[in-house]
């Protein structure tokens, strides 16, 4: 089984690209040979490696103040894909989000990621307060 570390690794990076506004290292994490898909909140969905750089570039052009940070991480895997389930804390807002990574050239890169509002706290879940891998 893949190491759940190295998963959360590449999710860390994902969310520190973020909040630094390193589109060149968000562009690195993205998988280049095989599908990709992006689900910003309230866009429709891009399912072109391109169109997905393109709005990522001009997201992390104008960061978000304050910055995203994920907490309540679930790690799931499955061979060489895994997934990962979290909330998105953006100030008061939360926000649910899986992102998604598959087993490339030895690296864990980024297939997947959607985040969308949720109406309550993770407190307020069902959800476990701290990092589990399944």
């Amino acid at each position: 089984m893949a190491d759940p570390a190295l998963i959360l690794d590449a999710n860390e990076v994902f969310y520190r690209a973020l909040a630094e506004g390193d589109y060149a290292t968000m562009e690195a994490l993205w998988a280049t040979d095989v599908p990709v898909v992006c689900l910003h909140p309230g866009w429709p969905p891009l399912a072109d490696r391109a169109k997905i750089m393109q709005s990522w570039e001009g997201i992390l052009a104008n960061p978000p103040a304050p910055a995203v940070r994920p907490t309540d991480i679930d790690v799931h895997i499955h061979g060489d894909t895994a997934f990962i389930v979290c909330f998105e804390v953006i100030g008061d807002q939360y926000l649910v989000a899986t992102n998604i990574f598959v087993s490339e050239s030895g690296a864990w890169k980024m297939v997947h990621h959607q985040s969308a509002p949720v109406r309550y706290r993770p407190s307020e879940s069902q959800h476990p307060p701290s990092t589990a891998v399944h």
